[in-house]
């Protein structure tokens, strides 16, 4: 699926301009990505994290299904192409400088967003410390678990 990209609107120069204007002007990084974070549209939920390029963010804004750009596999991906867990957009914004987006989305199919079959991509937590300092025992920070 070729189609021509969105064009968006040049950056402007000031960070006001950025982050008070009206016009939605992504900054890439220089691979030309930007972050994208997916949530549940219902519950706020993160689901998972992907990159977009200019032609994903486009193809998204413009289908309202969530398109991604593989890094590993140097291409484009809707996902939910292969497992029917689609992602549709709810709501699209962007942070104060427009160098992340973030997708609040309804899940089709399972309802899972994970390839693994977990609903999110977050589904193990790590170990913290207690925050006191050097009071008590370091937890290992190399161990996950699996869970809330």
């Amino acid at each position: 699926m070729t189609r021509p990209v969105t064009a968006f609107a040049p950056r402007p120069g000031s960070a006001a301009a950025i982050e008070q204007g009206d016009s939605f002007t992504p900054r890439f990084d220089a691979d030309g990505l930007i972050p994208a974070i997916v949530t549940d549209a219902g519950t706020g939920e993160v689901l998972m994290f992907a990159w977009m390029n200019a032609e994903a963010l486009a193809r998204s804004i413009d289908t309202r299904e969530a398109w991604f750009w593989s890094r590993s596999r140097k291409r484009f991906w809707r996902k939910g192409e292969e497992s029917g867990n689609t992602l549709s957009i709810v709501d699209m914004r962007t942070d104060c400088d427009q160098d992340v987006v973030l997708l609040r989305v309804a899940i089709a199919g399972d309802g899972v967003a994970c390839h693994t079959g977990a609903r999110s991509c977050f589904y193990r937590r790590l170990a913290l410390g207690s925050g006191g300092g050097d009071a008590g025992p370091r937890p290992r920070a190399d161990r996950l678990v699996r869970g809330d």
